[in-house]
Protein backbone atom coordinates (compact mmCIF):
# COMPACT_ATOMS: atom_id res chain seq x y z
CA UNK A 1 0.00 0.00 0.00
CA UNK A 2 2.70 1.99 1.19
CA UNK A 3 4.41 1.39 -2.47
CA UNK A 4 1.39 2.18 -4.26
CA UNK A 5 1.30 5.65 -2.88
CA UNK A 6 4.73 6.57 -3.18
CA UNK A 7 4.47 5.64 -6.64
CA UNK A 8 1.23 7.59 -7.08
CA UNK A 9 3.22 10.49 -5.58
CA UNK A 10 5.68 10.29 -8.54
CA UNK A 11 3.10 10.88 -10.84
CA UNK A 12 1.55 13.92 -9.60
CA UNK A 13 2.70 16.78 -10.26
CA UNK A 14 4.86 18.94 -8.23
CA UNK A 15 3.44 21.36 -5.83
CA UNK A 16 3.66 25.06 -6.53
CA UNK A 17 5.72 26.88 -3.91
CA UNK A 18 3.91 29.95 -2.07
CA UNK A 19 5.82 32.34 -4.58
CA UNK A 20 4.48 30.46 -7.26
CA UNK A 21 1.06 30.55 -6.22
CA UNK A 22 0.97 34.67 -5.44
CA UNK A 23 -1.67 35.67 -8.24
CA UNK A 24 -0.24 37.63 -10.95
CA UNK A 25 -0.02 41.27 -11.12
CA UNK A 26 -0.39 41.39 -7.29
CA UNK A 27 2.76 43.13 -5.57
CA UNK A 28 5.03 41.06 -3.44
CA UNK A 29 3.37 40.45 -0.38
CA UNK A 30 4.72 39.31 3.14
CA UNK A 31 3.52 36.16 3.58
CA UNK A 32 2.33 36.01 7.42
CA UNK A 33 2.03 31.94 8.15
CA UNK A 34 0.23 30.25 10.98
CA UNK A 35 1.97 27.86 13.36
CA UNK A 36 1.45 24.71 13.33
CA UNK A 37 3.59 22.70 15.46
CA UNK A 38 2.52 21.88 19.15
CA UNK A 39 2.07 24.41 21.79
CA UNK A 40 1.26 27.07 18.92
CA UNK A 41 -1.23 30.11 20.24
CA UNK A 42 -3.56 29.40 17.28
CA UNK A 43 -6.19 26.71 17.40
CA UNK A 44 -5.20 24.01 15.38
CA UNK A 45 -7.44 23.73 12.54
CA UNK A 46 -9.95 20.69 11.84
CA UNK A 47 -9.15 17.17 10.63
CA UNK A 48 -10.23 16.84 7.06
CA UNK A 49 -10.91 13.84 5.84
CA UNK A 50 -8.27 11.33 4.81
CA UNK A 51 -7.08 9.84 1.47
CA UNK A 52 -10.96 7.81 0.37
CA UNK A 53 -13.26 9.63 2.49
CA UNK A 54 -12.40 13.01 0.75
CA UNK A 55 -9.92 12.83 -2.35
CA UNK A 56 -11.93 11.49 -5.70
CA UNK A 57 -15.65 12.89 -4.73
CA UNK A 58 -14.32 16.70 -4.08
CA UNK A 59 -11.72 16.50 -7.10
CA UNK A 60 -14.44 14.91 -9.28
CA UNK A 61 -17.22 17.52 -8.58
CA UNK A 62 -14.69 20.30 -9.41
CA UNK A 63 -14.31 21.54 -13.01
CA UNK A 64 -10.51 22.34 -14.21
CA UNK A 65 -11.19 26.19 -14.39
CA UNK A 66 -12.56 26.02 -10.81
CA UNK A 67 -9.93 24.33 -9.59
CA UNK A 68 -7.23 26.50 -11.72
CA UNK A 69 -8.83 29.69 -10.37
CA UNK A 70 -8.09 28.31 -6.52
CA UNK A 71 -4.46 27.49 -7.23
CA UNK A 72 -3.31 31.10 -6.77
CA UNK A 73 -4.68 31.16 -3.55
CA UNK A 74 -4.03 27.76 -1.86
CA UNK A 75 -0.73 25.59 -1.19
CA UNK A 76 -0.18 21.88 -0.14
CA UNK A 77 3.11 20.78 1.81
CA UNK A 78 3.96 17.02 0.97
CA UNK A 79 2.44 15.80 4.15
CA UNK A 80 -0.51 17.06 2.89
CA UNK A 81 -1.33 19.98 4.73
CA UNK A 82 -3.93 22.78 2.54
CA UNK A 83 -2.97 26.24 3.00
CA UNK A 84 -5.15 28.97 2.20
CA UNK A 85 -3.23 32.31 1.37
CA UNK A 86 -5.73 35.86 1.92
CA UNK A 87 -4.53 38.93 0.47
CA UNK A 88 -4.22 41.81 2.65
CA UNK A 89 -5.78 45.15 2.00
CA UNK A 90 -3.01 47.42 0.53
CA UNK A 91 -1.59 49.97 2.68
CA UNK A 92 -2.12 53.91 1.51
CA UNK A 93 1.68 54.37 0.92
CA UNK A 94 1.32 51.94 -1.83
CA UNK A 95 3.56 49.30 0.26
CA UNK A 96 3.38 45.61 0.09
CA UNK A 97 0.51 44.35 1.44
CA UNK A 98 0.43 40.93 3.84
CA UNK A 99 -0.65 37.65 2.48
CA UNK A 100 -2.00 35.20 5.29
CA UNK A 101 -1.38 32.20 5.09
CA UNK A 102 -3.51 29.79 7.33
CA UNK A 103 -3.99 25.98 7.66
CA UNK A 104 -6.79 24.89 6.32
CA UNK A 105 -6.55 21.11 7.28
CA UNK A 106 -4.43 17.99 6.58
CA UNK A 107 -5.51 15.49 3.75
CA UNK A 108 -3.12 13.08 3.99
CA UNK A 109 -2.35 9.91 1.48
CA UNK A 110 -3.64 11.42 -1.29
CA UNK A 111 -2.58 13.75 -4.19
CA UNK A 112 -1.96 17.39 -3.80
CA UNK A 113 -4.94 18.42 -6.18
CA UNK A 114 -6.90 16.27 -3.98
CA UNK A 115 -6.16 17.56 -0.69
CA UNK A 116 -6.75 21.09 -2.31
CA UNK A 117 -9.91 19.88 -4.26
CA UNK A 118 -11.63 19.13 -0.88
CA UNK A 119 -11.57 22.85 0.73
CA UNK A 120 -11.70 24.37 -2.75
CA UNK A 121 -14.87 22.50 -3.39
CA UNK A 122 -15.96 24.30 -0.05
CA UNK A 123 -15.08 27.80 -1.20
CA UNK A 124 -17.42 26.41 -4.66
CA UNK A 125 -20.00 26.40 -1.97
CA UNK A 126 -19.44 29.60 -0.41
CA UNK A 127 -19.99 31.27 -3.90
CA UNK A 128 -22.55 29.31 -4.56
CA UNK A 129 -24.87 30.86 -1.61
CA UNK A 130 -23.14 34.35 -2.60
CA UNK A 131 -24.49 33.92 -6.53
CA UNK A 132 -28.00 32.72 -4.61
CA UNK A 133 -27.92 36.01 -2.21
CA UNK A 134 -27.01 37.83 -5.32
CA UNK A 135 -29.81 36.39 -7.62
CA UNK A 136 -32.68 37.26 -4.54
CA UNK A 137 -31.30 41.01 -4.23
CA UNK A 138 -31.48 41.31 -7.64
CA UNK A 139 -35.11 39.94 -8.12
CA UNK A 140 -35.84 42.12 -5.21
CA UNK A 141 -37.69 39.33 -2.72
CA UNK A 142 -37.90 41.11 0.11
CA UNK A 143 -36.94 38.56 3.22
CA UNK A 144 -36.03 38.58 7.13
CA UNK A 145 -33.11 36.24 5.96
CA UNK A 146 -30.82 37.92 3.71
CA UNK A 147 -28.76 39.21 6.52
CA UNK A 148 -28.37 35.98 8.42
CA UNK A 149 -27.77 34.43 5.48
CA UNK A 150 -24.53 36.52 4.70
CA UNK A 151 -23.54 36.56 8.26
CA UNK A 152 -23.20 32.71 7.53
CA UNK A 153 -21.50 32.75 4.67
CA UNK A 154 -18.87 35.30 6.34
CA UNK A 155 -18.71 33.16 9.25
CA UNK A 156 -17.27 30.15 6.71
CA UNK A 157 -15.31 32.61 5.10
CA UNK A 158 -13.56 34.10 8.36
CA UNK A 159 -12.77 30.75 9.81
CA UNK A 160 -10.65 30.39 6.46
CA UNK A 161 -11.24 26.48 6.12
CA UNK A 162 -11.79 26.74 2.10
CA UNK A 163 -9.35 28.01 -0.67
CA UNK A 164 -10.23 30.63 -2.48
CA UNK A 165 -10.90 33.94 -3.38
CA UNK A 166 -11.69 34.49 0.09
CA UNK A 167 -11.69 38.44 -0.28
CA UNK A 168 -13.39 39.06 -3.59
CA UNK A 169 -16.36 37.24 -1.55
CA UNK A 170 -16.20 39.02 1.19
CA UNK A 171 -15.77 42.29 -1.02
CA UNK A 172 -19.19 40.60 -2.71
CA UNK A 173 -20.82 40.18 -0.04
CA UNK A 174 -20.39 43.91 1.91
CA UNK A 175 -21.56 45.22 -1.50
CA UNK A 176 -25.13 43.44 -1.08
CA UNK A 177 -25.39 44.77 2.36
CA UNK A 178 -27.33 48.33 2.00
CA UNK A 179 -29.44 46.59 -1.01
CA UNK A 180 -30.24 43.70 1.82
CA UNK A 181 -30.91 46.79 4.30
CA UNK A 182 -33.43 48.29 1.82
CA UNK A 183 -34.99 44.95 0.79
CA UNK A 184 -35.60 43.51 4.67
CA UNK A 185 -37.12 46.80 5.64
CA UNK A 186 -39.26 46.65 2.81
CA UNK A 187 -40.04 42.89 3.78
CA UNK A 188 -40.56 44.36 7.33
CA UNK A 189 -42.90 46.99 6.06
CA UNK A 190 -45.19 43.93 4.00
CA UNK A 191 -44.80 42.31 6.87
CA UNK A 192 -46.49 44.75 9.45
CA UNK A 193 -49.26 45.80 6.63
CA UNK A 194 -49.63 42.30 6.20
CA UNK A 195 -49.98 41.71 9.95
CA UNK A 196 -52.05 44.33 10.15
CA UNK A 197 -55.05 43.00 7.46
CA UNK A 198 -54.69 39.80 9.50
CA UNK A 199 -55.41 41.90 12.55
CA UNK A 200 -58.50 43.31 11.35
CA UNK A 201 -59.68 39.97 9.78
CA UNK A 202 -59.12 38.18 12.92
CA UNK A 203 -61.12 40.92 14.35
CA UNK A 204 -63.72 41.31 12.40
CA UNK A 205 -64.53 37.79 12.53
CA UNK A 206 -64.20 38.45 16.38
CA UNK A 207 -66.79 41.41 16.56
CA UNK A 208 -69.53 39.52 14.59
CA UNK A 209 -68.61 36.88 17.37
CA UNK A 210 -69.78 39.28 20.01
CA UNK A 211 -72.47 40.83 17.82
CA UNK A 212 -74.19 37.24 17.90
CA UNK A 213 -73.36 36.26 21.29
CA UNK A 214 -74.81 39.46 22.52
CA UNK A 215 -77.98 38.92 20.81
CA UNK A 216 -81.60 38.38 23.07
CA UNK A 217 -81.84 34.95 23.60
CA UNK A 218 -85.55 35.02 23.63
CA UNK A 219 -85.21 36.83 20.00
CA UNK A 220 -82.48 35.08 18.50
CA UNK A 221 -82.21 32.69 15.32
CA UNK A 222 -80.45 29.88 17.22
CA UNK A 223 -80.68 27.92 13.77
CA UNK A 224 -78.71 30.57 11.93
CA UNK A 225 -76.88 31.97 14.70
CA UNK A 226 -75.17 28.97 15.50
CA UNK A 227 -74.51 27.99 12.08
CA UNK A 228 -72.64 31.23 11.31
CA UNK A 229 -70.85 31.05 14.69
CA UNK A 230 -69.41 27.65 13.25
CA UNK A 231 -68.09 28.98 10.22
CA UNK A 232 -66.93 32.02 11.84
CA UNK A 233 -64.95 29.07 14.10
CA UNK A 234 -63.67 27.82 11.01
CA UNK A 235 -62.64 31.34 9.38
CA UNK A 236 -60.58 31.83 12.69
CA UNK A 237 -58.87 28.33 11.91
CA UNK A 238 -57.77 28.92 8.17
CA UNK A 239 -56.33 32.29 9.28
CA UNK A 240 -54.23 30.87 12.22
CA UNK A 241 -52.97 28.57 9.65
CA UNK A 242 -52.15 31.10 7.31
CA UNK A 243 -48.46 31.47 8.48
CA UNK A 244 -49.10 34.93 9.39
CA UNK A 245 -48.41 35.02 13.14
CA UNK A 246 -50.01 38.37 15.12
CA UNK A 247 -47.62 39.52 18.29
CA UNK A 248 -48.46 37.05 21.38
CA UNK A 249 -49.89 39.51 22.84
CA UNK A 250 -52.71 40.63 20.18
CA UNK A 251 -52.83 36.41 19.33
CA UNK A 252 -54.28 36.34 23.02
CA UNK A 253 -56.35 39.45 22.66
CA UNK A 254 -58.39 38.37 20.07
CA UNK A 255 -58.63 34.80 21.33
CA UNK A 256 -59.91 35.73 24.90
CA UNK A 257 -62.73 37.91 22.94
CA UNK A 258 -63.40 35.44 20.59
CA UNK A 259 -63.50 32.65 23.22
CA UNK A 260 -65.74 34.75 25.66
CA UNK A 261 -68.46 35.22 22.58
CA UNK A 262 -68.50 31.42 21.58
CA UNK A 263 -68.59 30.90 25.58
CA UNK A 264 -71.46 33.06 26.39
CA UNK A 265 -73.49 32.03 22.94
CA UNK A 266 -73.22 28.67 24.05
CA UNK A 267 -74.24 28.86 27.38
CA UNK A 268 -77.56 30.95 26.13
CA UNK A 269 -78.20 28.68 23.94
CA UNK A 270 -77.99 25.96 26.20
CA UNK A 271 -80.20 27.98 28.59
CA UNK A 272 -82.79 28.73 26.04
CA UNK A 273 -83.31 25.27 25.24
CA UNK A 274 -83.47 23.96 28.56
CA UNK A 275 -85.91 26.90 29.24
CA UNK A 276 -87.62 25.27 25.99
CA UNK A 277 -87.90 21.77 26.86
CA UNK A 278 -89.04 22.90 30.61
CA UNK A 279 -92.23 24.75 28.71
CA UNK A 280 -92.46 22.10 25.89
CA UNK A 281 -92.64 19.54 29.16
CA UNK A 282 -95.67 22.17 30.92
CA UNK A 283 -97.39 22.41 27.99
CA UNK A 284 -97.26 18.77 26.42
CA UNK A 285 -98.88 17.66 30.34
CA UNK A 286 -101.18 20.78 30.21
CA UNK A 287 -102.70 19.57 26.10
CA UNK A 288 -102.09 15.74 27.74
CA UNK A 289 -105.21 16.56 30.79
CA UNK A 290 -107.21 18.71 27.80
CA UNK A 291 -107.41 15.42 25.31
CA UNK A 292 -108.03 13.03 28.44
CA UNK A 293 -111.29 15.33 28.58
CA UNK A 294 -111.79 15.39 24.94
CA UNK A 295 -111.84 11.20 24.69
CA UNK A 296 -113.70 10.87 27.45
CA UNK A 297 -116.41 13.33 25.97
CA UNK A 298 -116.31 11.67 22.36
CA UNK A 299 -119.46 8.98 23.28
CA UNK A 300 -121.47 11.14 24.86
CA UNK A 301 -124.73 11.13 22.95
CA UNK A 302 -126.32 14.68 24.85
CA UNK A 303 -125.20 16.32 21.60
CA UNK A 304 -125.73 19.47 22.38
CA UNK A 305 -124.23 20.51 26.31
CA UNK A 306 -121.10 17.85 25.25
CA UNK A 307 -120.86 20.01 21.51
CA UNK A 308 -120.58 23.02 24.70
CA UNK A 309 -118.06 21.14 26.47
CA UNK A 310 -115.71 20.48 23.33
CA UNK A 311 -116.10 24.58 22.36
CA UNK A 312 -114.63 24.69 25.72
CA UNK A 313 -112.07 22.76 25.28
CA UNK A 314 -111.29 24.19 22.41
CA UNK A 315 -110.95 27.58 23.84
CA UNK A 316 -108.52 26.41 26.53
CA UNK A 317 -106.45 24.53 24.14
CA UNK A 318 -105.95 27.71 21.71
CA UNK A 319 -104.82 29.94 25.37
CA UNK A 320 -102.56 27.09 26.33
CA UNK A 321 -98.80 27.86 25.59
CA UNK A 322 -97.71 25.47 22.06
CA UNK A 323 -95.12 22.64 22.54
CA UNK A 324 -92.43 22.41 20.09
CA UNK A 325 -93.80 21.59 16.50
CA UNK A 326 -94.05 17.98 16.01
CA UNK A 327 -95.34 17.18 19.76
CA UNK A 328 -97.76 19.88 19.09
CA UNK A 329 -98.83 18.37 15.79
CA UNK A 330 -99.28 15.01 17.50
CA UNK A 331 -101.08 16.48 20.10
CA UNK A 332 -103.08 18.53 18.08
CA UNK A 333 -104.28 14.82 15.92
CA UNK A 334 -104.98 13.29 18.88
CA UNK A 335 -107.00 16.35 20.36
CA UNK A 336 -108.87 16.46 16.99
CA UNK A 337 -109.40 12.68 16.32
CA UNK A 338 -111.55 12.65 20.01
CA UNK A 339 -113.38 15.62 18.87
CA UNK A 340 -114.21 13.83 15.19
CA UNK A 341 -115.68 11.06 17.09
CA UNK A 342 -118.51 13.01 19.08
CA UNK A 343 -119.06 15.05 16.17
CA UNK A 344 -119.15 12.45 13.50
CA UNK A 345 -121.97 10.24 16.07
CA UNK A 346 -124.00 13.56 16.27
CA UNK A 347 -123.28 14.24 12.05
CA UNK A 348 -125.06 10.63 11.73
CA UNK A 349 -127.74 11.63 14.23
CA UNK A 350 -128.80 14.87 12.49
CA UNK A 351 -128.73 13.15 9.59
CA UNK A 352 -131.18 10.01 11.21
CA UNK A 353 -133.20 13.29 12.57
CA UNK A 354 -133.12 14.56 9.13
CA UNK A 355 -134.12 11.84 7.30
CA UNK A 356 -137.16 11.37 9.82
CA UNK A 357 -138.08 15.00 9.21
CA UNK A 358 -138.11 14.26 5.14
CA UNK A 359 -140.52 11.46 6.31
CA UNK A 360 -142.79 13.88 7.69
CA UNK A 361 -142.74 15.89 4.93
CA UNK A 362 -144.18 13.46 2.82
CA UNK A 363 -146.86 12.59 5.50
CA UNK A 364 -148.00 16.39 5.99
CA UNK A 365 -147.32 16.10 2.18
CA UNK A 366 -150.27 13.61 2.11
CA UNK A 367 -152.05 15.54 4.49
CA UNK A 368 -152.02 18.67 2.50
CA UNK A 369 -153.00 16.82 -0.19
CA UNK A 370 -156.05 15.28 1.53
CA UNK A 371 -157.07 18.50 2.91
CA UNK A 372 -157.35 20.11 -0.75
CA UNK A 373 -159.64 17.55 -1.49
CA UNK A 374 -162.30 19.74 0.86
CA UNK A 375 -161.98 22.39 -1.72
CA UNK A 376 -164.91 23.67 -2.76
CA UNK A 377 -166.37 23.40 0.45
CA UNK A 378 -170.29 22.75 -0.23
CA UNK A 379 -170.73 20.88 3.49
CA UNK A 380 -169.02 23.52 6.01
CA UNK A 381 -169.83 21.24 8.65
CA UNK A 382 -168.30 17.44 7.32
CA UNK A 383 -165.68 19.97 5.83
CA UNK A 384 -164.86 21.23 9.54
CA UNK A 385 -165.23 18.32 11.18
CA UNK A 386 -162.80 16.31 8.47
CA UNK A 387 -159.83 18.86 8.66
CA UNK A 388 -159.72 18.79 12.41
CA UNK A 389 -158.88 15.46 11.84
CA UNK A 390 -156.48 16.56 9.58
CA UNK A 391 -154.94 19.10 11.96
CA UNK A 392 -154.31 16.46 15.04
CA UNK A 393 -152.71 14.41 12.65
CA UNK A 394 -150.49 16.88 11.51
CA UNK A 395 -149.62 18.20 15.02
CA UNK A 396 -148.79 14.46 15.86
CA UNK A 397 -146.46 13.72 12.64
CA UNK A 398 -143.97 16.88 14.04
CA UNK A 399 -140.91 18.83 12.54
CA UNK A 400 -140.57 18.89 8.45
CA UNK A 401 -137.09 20.22 7.23
CA UNK A 402 -136.98 24.32 7.91
CA UNK A 403 -136.48 25.21 4.65
CA UNK A 404 -140.06 23.22 3.95
CA UNK A 405 -141.40 24.44 6.96
CA UNK A 406 -143.23 27.37 5.72
CA UNK A 407 -144.39 26.16 2.25
CA UNK A 408 -146.26 23.49 3.94
CA UNK A 409 -147.77 25.29 6.56
CA UNK A 410 -148.99 27.57 4.30
CA UNK A 411 -150.79 25.34 2.08
CA UNK A 412 -152.12 23.59 5.11
CA UNK A 413 -153.24 27.30 6.38
CA UNK A 414 -154.51 28.03 2.09
CA UNK A 415 -157.20 25.12 2.99
CA UNK A 416 -157.95 25.89 6.92
CA UNK A 417 -158.85 29.70 5.39
CA UNK A 418 -161.08 28.52 2.80
CA UNK A 419 -163.01 25.93 4.96
CA UNK A 420 -163.63 29.05 7.54
CA UNK A 421 -164.87 31.55 4.73
CA UNK A 422 -167.44 28.97 3.52
CA UNK A 423 -168.71 28.76 7.05
CA UNK A 424 -172.37 29.11 7.43
CA UNK A 425 -171.68 32.29 9.24
CA UNK A 426 -170.03 34.06 6.96
CA UNK A 427 -171.03 32.78 3.67
CA UNK A 428 -173.32 35.96 3.01
CA UNK A 429 -170.89 38.32 3.63
CA UNK A 430 -168.47 39.19 1.22
CA UNK A 431 -166.28 41.22 4.14
CA UNK A 432 -165.24 39.00 7.33
CA UNK A 433 -166.85 40.36 10.62
CA UNK A 434 -164.73 42.31 13.11
CA UNK A 435 -164.06 38.94 14.98
CA UNK A 436 -163.17 36.92 12.47
CA UNK A 437 -160.05 39.29 11.28
CA UNK A 438 -159.10 39.32 14.83
CA UNK A 439 -158.90 35.69 14.75
CA UNK A 440 -156.93 35.62 11.52
CA UNK A 441 -154.05 37.88 12.67
CA UNK A 442 -153.65 36.42 16.30
CA UNK A 443 -153.33 33.04 14.40
CA UNK A 444 -151.09 34.86 11.84
CA UNK A 445 -149.12 36.22 14.87
CA UNK A 446 -148.92 32.81 17.07
CA UNK A 447 -147.49 30.92 13.30
CA UNK A 448 -144.88 33.55 13.04
CA UNK A 449 -143.82 33.28 16.50
CA UNK A 450 -143.68 29.56 16.31
CA UNK A 451 -141.46 29.66 13.07
CA UNK A 452 -139.53 32.17 14.63
CA UNK A 453 -138.78 29.96 18.06
CA UNK A 454 -138.47 26.95 15.97
CA UNK A 455 -135.37 28.97 13.89
CA UNK A 456 -133.89 30.34 17.47
CA UNK A 457 -134.02 26.59 18.69
CA UNK A 458 -132.17 24.92 15.12
CA UNK A 459 -129.42 27.69 16.27
CA UNK A 460 -128.92 27.28 19.63
CA UNK A 461 -128.66 23.40 19.03
CA UNK A 462 -125.84 24.20 15.66
CA UNK A 463 -123.90 25.97 18.62
CA UNK A 464 -124.47 24.24 21.07
CA UNK A 465 -126.20 26.23 23.68
CA UNK A 466 -127.70 23.66 25.83
CA UNK A 467 -129.42 26.55 28.76
CA UNK A 468 -130.43 28.36 25.58
CA UNK A 469 -132.06 25.47 23.70
CA UNK A 470 -133.63 24.37 26.71
CA UNK A 471 -135.10 27.79 27.29
CA UNK A 472 -136.30 28.42 24.20
CA UNK A 473 -138.16 24.43 23.83
CA UNK A 474 -140.05 25.67 26.86
CA UNK A 475 -140.64 29.20 24.25
CA UNK A 476 -141.72 26.48 21.56
CA UNK A 477 -144.19 24.71 23.37
CA UNK A 478 -145.98 27.24 24.96
CA UNK A 479 -145.84 28.93 21.14
CA UNK A 480 -147.24 25.94 19.13
CA UNK A 481 -150.06 25.35 22.34
CA UNK A 482 -151.21 29.25 21.41
CA UNK A 483 -151.27 28.27 17.43
CA UNK A 484 -153.04 25.42 17.95
CA UNK A 485 -155.51 26.73 20.22
CA UNK A 486 -156.28 29.93 17.82
CA UNK A 487 -156.55 27.07 14.96
CA UNK A 488 -159.38 25.55 16.91
CA UNK A 489 -161.41 28.60 17.94
CA UNK A 490 -161.11 30.15 14.41
CA UNK A 491 -162.65 26.85 13.11
CA UNK A 492 -165.49 26.78 15.59
CA UNK A 493 -164.10 23.67 17.42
Amino acid sequence: MTERLESDDQNQPQVPTPAALKPSGVKPSIVKSHPTAPGSSVPAPAAAPSGAEAGGSALESLTSEQLEAARPFGEVTEDGHVYVLVQGEATAEGGETETERVLCGQVPDVPADEALAYFVKKFEEARTLVDVLEQRVEAGNASSDMNRNADHVLAQLSERKLVGDIKALEARLEALRPRIAELEAEHKRATEAAKAEHFAQRDAIVQEAEKISGQDPQKIQWKQSSARMGELFDQWKAHQKSGIRLSRKDEEALWKRFRNARTTFDRHRRAFFSHLDETNAEAKRAKERLIAEAEALQTSTDWNVTAGKYRDLMDRWKASPRASRRDDDALWARFRAAQDVFFDARKAANEQVEQEFEENLKLKQELVEEAKQLLPVTDVRAARKKLSGIQDRWDAIGKVPRAHFKRIENELQAVEEAVRDADSGHRAKKVASEPEVRSNALLTQAEDKVTELQAQVEAAQAAGDSTKVKKLGGELQSAEAMRDMIKRSAAGI
